[in-house]
């Protein structure tokens, strides 16, 4: 029985010595292009029984890409086949699914929460200025006070399955929220395979859990708010070190246009319909999740520095960290009180 025993005890150990050596670096690191961006995953392979038994690695590239692809064919404005483009197109029979009543549920709390900052109704004025799908026309006067009938939550609202908009004009468009809400489906997605320390980042948007190798704080660093500053990472404004967080970063340093002197940036207030002029340059946002914290950090560029302020601090478990220039242009900074604990470098 003890010879038994001990080749029993052998046949154990053996996937789990082999487990061991095969990861020797347990972290698997996954780059891709999602949503007209970049995305990287990396997550360490749980040392559960199931794995080592199995020895069925979780290399999980195809299942991500997956998810996001399904995610692209429901919320996508670029996908002339999502539900969302369909609705924008008013078909019949739209069929709503997970991820868009979701988003658009949640939405509704955020316009109320920013005063209509954030509205994913905007829609028409985003393309008219040219920061859409499709092309824009610099609009007049004019044309931004009819476009503005067609903007606010309240002329839109799911019925059982379906959307119901109160004219066919209404476009939604939703880049500005679901960026951080396919953050958190790639990081829920991680949670149920038994991954315990990741890093999904989709476009800036970030989340983590644990920690890195021997336990190490995940590094994140924020662009400089630089005009045209198209290479992340290479002029950097902070550093950052965290362990758990949901985090999105927001400006109008690379997407704007130019146009007799004038910049023109890509956030648009929902309330006068012109691209936002004012000092803010960017915010960096934490909040529980990322969906919240991608469109938060949206309000607060729409809002400006004293409104995002005031913003930041009346909602609970959200810190920010603002960049904005003085009189003179120079580049100052402001963060919450609960943001200097993720501080590990302020860059000059």
């Amino acid at each position: 029985m003890r010879k038994y025993f001990l080749v029993f005890v052998l046949m154990l150990l053996i996937p789990v010595i082999s487990f061991i050596r095969y990861n020797r670096n347990p972290y698997y690191v996954i780059n891709g292009f999602t949503q007209g961006t970049t995305y990287r995953v990396i997550y360490k392979i749980p040392f559960t029984l199931k794995y080592i038994v199995d020895r069925q690695y979780p290399v999980l590239t195809g299942t991500i890409d997956t998810l996001l692809a399904e995610f692209d064919r429901s919320l996508s404005i670029y996908h002339p086949g999502s539900i969302i483009s369909r609705i924008n197109r008013n078909e019949d029979g739209v069929v709503t699914d997970r991820y868009f009543r979701e988003v658009f549920l949640r939405a509704e709390e955020l316009t109320r929460i920013t005063e209509g900052a954030f509205d994913i109704t905007v829609g028409p004025l985003v393309n008219a200025w040219g920061f859409g799908p499709q092309e824009g026309t610099n609009p007049d006067s004019l044309q931004v006070d009819s476009l503005l009938q067609l903007v606010g939550m309240d002329k839109v609202r799911i019925e059982g399955n379906s959307v119901v908009k109160d004219h066919p004009g209404i476009r939604l468009d939703v880049n500005a929220i679901a960026q951080g809400y396919a953050v958190d489906i790639l990081a829920e997605f991680l949670e149920n395979t038994g991954v315990r320390n990741y890093l999904v980042e989709i476009g800036g948007e970030i989340k983590t859990r644990g920690s890195k190798k021997k336990g190490e704080p995940w590094l994140i660093g924020v662009d400089k708010p630089l005009d045209n500053n198209l290479m992340p990472g290479k002029d950097l404004q902070i550093i950052l070190e965290v362990h758990n967080i949901s985090l999105a970063t927001s400006g109008n340093y690379r997407k704007f246009f130019e146009q007799d002197g004038i910049k023109f940036a890509h956030s648009i207030d929902p309330k006068t319909g012109y691209p936002v002029r004012h000092r803010l340059l960017s915010v960096t946002l934490t909040a529980a999740d990322c969906m919240t914290a991608d469109a938060l950090a949206t309000a607060c560029m729409v809002s400006g520095l004293e409104k995002s302020i005031e913003l930041v601090k009346s909602l609970e478990s959200v810190e920010a960290y603002f960049v904005f220039s003085d009189d003179k242009g120079a580049f100052q900074s402001f963060m919450t009180d609960g943001f200097e604990k993720y501080i590990r470098d302020l860059q000059p």
